[in-house]
């Protein structure tokens, strides 16, 4: 029988790596990039051309390479940074697998001139397809010149699955933004289609933050600097109220290495507990050094996720330096023992407890058991139960009951109602609804209770209408008459820009102002002030994730997301007739069951079932 194992060609095999390597043309960007650093520049431009399908180059003043060198950085495993296996577990610098250039040559056409400072003449080698067409001495600055053409042109399946411009751009700044940040010691400019969208000088960190998100990150960033005995953590977080509902201002780097952790940023976000709102993200730039020894940056092609030795001690530290970072500048709530002058100024302060209320207290099984040694923080619940009655003579001592805040309900009389009323009245009659924890609507139907979840409720009656306005084409907008201007960071401004003719069918007057700054000069009519920002936030967290094939349901999600926006409305339900008018539009929608992302508004509680619980 003959052999079928055979080894695969040079070729096959840079094509293979490849597909880990440069799986779009920002993965090309981040490996040049990288080189461009590790060869000690302290200017590097960058320029892409149809986000990086036509023209990728990189140019810098590193140390340039030898006639030599510049050959054999083309082939499979070949670095300067590996000299033996223990090399493999202390790497400080960047591109070590050796892999990167012989990867992007075997998919692209590649063009690469470098002299070494001390050379008169330096190389250029041009590559097509692991192919070498042409290499011979030329003249140049010193440093390293190379240019990436027509990426993935002979594989033309891989360049039919690239992503729109857009998409691809965005990825690119990323991989730039990312660099960028980790060395403000280096001197960085982008330009793109030619025009130059960067231009970074050497600067420290602030600066370099700044200079790349923009300068509305100036005034709400804090600083970080913890340094201990396995750790050092320094960077910027961000105030509170800089918290955003999209992803991506949040950066971790390990030795200067961009890394993504879901652990570590969990110890960030546990630190803003009660300062942010759930479904927010701080912002923050954070590095830390460690030991190489204790870190693993081999687990992953490209080196953006690593082990550490030990991952709760990470977790530790990090999560007290920002809780630090945070209560140094007095952002985190601390406890005060003081009263302030109104307070101590109050009649229930001032005046002395009465020999009833006193007596009263006494009375109580939670003044007995706090009064006894060594029980404070033995009470039991059971007991807390049994002695309920206790509780309730207590509460019926008071002078008088308060009368209810608006909004609220009287439930002994809506229960009377409701006991009156269940056989005579149909749904929705609001003399029988009542606001459960302020969330919820109870109402009375032939069959049993109905519980309408109120938010959700809005929510779908504001999708319904606003999709009716969205095809008639009359969607109304409200002028602003102070003009409101957000500035973005760059990859969030290259999606906007894609959404701001369907933003306006829905009501939004948006207008690009300067390179990454919008200014919002209407809105849709009904939006609460101040959740303008929240929308845009929303709209570039959803495009962020869009698969290829949403475009078609884009504007649903568009629709959905102010939907959301526009039902936190509690006012409208805190009158009677406000919770009638909102039942009968619920069930005026063609879809009154679920919201617009199928979560269901309302429930039904048999009578059957009452009789079930009631035994």
């Amino acid at each position: 029988m003959a052999d079928v194992i055979q080894l695969l060609s040079d070729q096959i095999a840079n094509q293979i790596a490849a597909g880990e390597v440069v799986q779009r043309p920002a993965s090309a960007v981040k490996e040049l990039l990288e080189n461009a650093v590790d060869a000690g520049a302290t200017e590097i431009q960058l320029v892409i051309k149809d986000a990086g399908k036509e023209l990728m180059q990189v140019i810098d003043n590193g140390a340039g390479m030898s006639p030599t060198d510049a050959r054999m950085s083309f082939e499979r495993h070949a670095t300067s940074k590996i000299r033996n296996i223990n090399d493999l577990f202390t790497i400080r610098t960047m591109g070590f697998r050796g892999e990167a250039l012989a990867s992007i040559a075997a998919v692209a056409q590649v063009e690469m001139k470098t002299r070494q400072p001390a050379s008169e003449v330096g190389t250029r080698i041009v590559i097509e397809g692991t192919e070498v067409k042409l290499q011979e001495a030329c003249a140049g600055s010193a440093g390293t010149n190379i240019q990436v053409k027509n990426l993935f042109f002979n594989v033309p399946a891989r360049r039919h699955f690239l992503k729109s411009a857009t998409t691809e751009l965005r990825h690119i700044l990323d991989e730039f933004t990312r660099v960028a940040l980790a060395h403000p010691h280096i001197g960085f400019r982008l330009w793109n289609n030619g025009t130059e969208q960067y231009h970074l000088q050497q600067e420290n960190l602030k600066s370099r933050i700044v200079g790349l998100l923009g300068n509305a990150y100036e005034k709400k960033m804090v600083p970080v600097d913890e340094k201990t005995d396995v750790l050092n953590i320094t960077g910027f977080i961000g105030k509170p109220d800089s918290a955003t509902r999209t992803r991506g201002m949040q950066f971790f780097f390990i030795n200067n290495r961009f890394i993504r952790n879901a652990y570590l940023h969990h110890a960030v976000t546990q630190a803003y507990e009660g300062l942010i709102e759930k479904d927010a993200f701080p912002f923050y730039v954070l590095f830390l050094e460690v030991d190489a020894a204790r870190v693993d940056v081999n687990v992953h092609p490209t080196k953006q996720e690593v082990k550490f030795e030990d991952d709760r001690m990470m977790y530790s530290y990090l999560n007290a330096a920002v809780k630090h970072a945070l209560a140094r500048h007095n952002m985190a709530p601390s406890l005060d023992f003081s009263l302030n002058n109104d307070i101590q100024q109050l009649s229930s302060v001032q005046k002395p407890a009465t020999d009833r209320q006193n007596d009263a207290t006494r009375s109580g099984y939670l003044y007995n058991t706090f009064t006894q040694k060594d029980q404070a923080h033995f009470i039991n619940s059971k007991d807390s139960m049994a002695r309920w009655k206790g509780l309730y003579e207590i509460a019926n001592t008071t002078a008088h009951v308060p009368k209810p805040e608006q909004g609220e309900t009287v439930i002994q009389s809506q229960v009377g109602k409701l006991h009156t009323d269940t056989d005579t009245h149909m749904v929705g009659s609001s003399r029988n609804a009542i606001v459960v924890q302020g969330t919820m609507l109870l109402t009375t139907v032939k069959s049993g209770l109905m519980l309408v979840h109120i938010r959700r409720a809005q929510e779908r009656i504001w999708y319904e209408r606003l999709l009716q306005e969205w095809n008639a084409g009359t969607t109304p907008s409200q002028r602003l008459l102070f003009p409101l201007s957000f500035d973005i960071a760059p990859q969030d401004a290259v999606l906007l820009n894609t959404v701001l003719a369907d933003m306006a069918h829905i009501g939004f007057d948006i207008a690009p102002f300067g390179q990454n700054t919008f200014v919002v000069q209407g809105v849709p009519t009904g939006l609460p002030a101040g959740e303008e920002k929240n929308v845009l936030d929303d709209v570039i967290e959803q495009l962020k994730h869009e698969s290829p094939d949403a475009v078609a349901n884009r504007n649903d999600k568009l629709l959905a997301s102010m939907a959301r926006r526009l039902s936190r409305n509690s006012h409208a339900i805190q009158q009677e007739e406000g919770q009638q008018a909102l039942i009968d539009e619920l069930f005026a929608c063609a879809q009154p069951e679920y919201t617009p992302d199928g979560k269901k508004v309302f429930t039904m509680i048999r009578k059957e079932e009452l009789d079930d619980m009631l035994g």
